[in-house]
């Protein structure tokens, strides 16, 4: 039984590098210290976020309707990956009040990543 490849250590929290890869065709195995993809790095929920963003053609009103999220709340999701994934760093959004950061994690609107990437910005 294969396991998706996890990027975040669930003891500390820090980043996981591969050391070691196999190949099962013909058994060579290569080991060293390996980085993994950025997208490793993200939750299952900002992954699927990702891939719905991929289905849709970037199109956020269609977000809307698969997952059910405000437009606002989506192009928030949307800023706090593109930082995440360090594809921009000065993606301008409206300043949320800790408060309103808050309450989208207590609501699941937001993983706990994103809230502290939220929370930092203001």
């Amino acid at each position: 039984m294969k396991h998706e490849v996890i990027g975040i250590c669930p003891v500390c929290g820090k980043n996981l590098s591969v050391t070691k890869l196999s190949c099962h065709t013909c058994h060579t195995d290569i080991s060293g210290d390996f980085a993994l993809s950025k997208f490793s790095l993200l939750s299952k929920e900002e992954l699927n976020f990702v891939e719905t963003f991929i289905k849709v053609g970037g199109n956020l009103k269609e977000m809307e309707k698969e997952l059910s999220l405000s437009y606002p709340t989506l192009k928030k999701n949307l800023d706090a990956l593109i930082v995440k994934l360090g594809l921009g760093s000065s993606v301008v959004t409206p300043k949320a009040d800790d408060a309103e950061i808050l309450q989208r994690l207590k609501n699941k609107e937001i993983s706990v990543d994103e809230a502290a990437i939220l929370l930092k910005k203001g």
